[in-house]
């Protein structure tokens, strides 16, 4: 009978600790969600001004941007990328939603060039973690 107990404990402690390794450190989550904003998605390109060479405007990143892309034909289509870095506006729900759906708050895509992105929710709750971090 005791064999038996500390085999249940065992199995206990062990499902455990694997579901504590299953969630992501803070830290970790929030240098997936870096990874995904920086390399996948791609958000400075559109969210951060560049200076004079090109370049990203490090002092300015995800802090939105007036864009210099524009259709070749009319349609309805963004001028501006918003302000990212911290999501001012944005519930992480809203924001979450936003990420795995590809729709607004009024359940519309969001306008031109924003892509409808689709991501899973543990990539879109690390997306989030990652923008909050940022300063406002």
């Amino acid at each position: 009978m005791q064999c038996k107990s500390v085999l249940l404990l065992s199995l206990a402690t062990g499902f455990g600790a694997s579901a504590l390794r299953a969630q992501p450190a803070p830290d970790a989550q929030i240098q997936r969600g870096k990874y995904l904003v920086e390399n996948v998605a791609m958000c400075a390109d559109c969210h951060t001004p560049r200076d004079d060479r090109g370049q990203f405007d490090r002092s300015q990143w995800l802090q939105g941007n007036v864009l210099d892309i524009k259709p070749d034909h009319p349609m309805p289509f963004a001028a501006v990328a918003i302000p990212i870095a911290g999501l001012p506006g944005f519930t992480d729900e809203q924001a979450v939603k936003f990420l795995e759906t590809g729709l607004d708050m009024a359940g519309k895509p969001a306008m031109w060039p924003m892509p409808q992105f689709r991501f899973n929710h543990d990539d879109a709750v690390a997306v989030v973690a990652y923008l909050r971090s940022l300063k406002k």
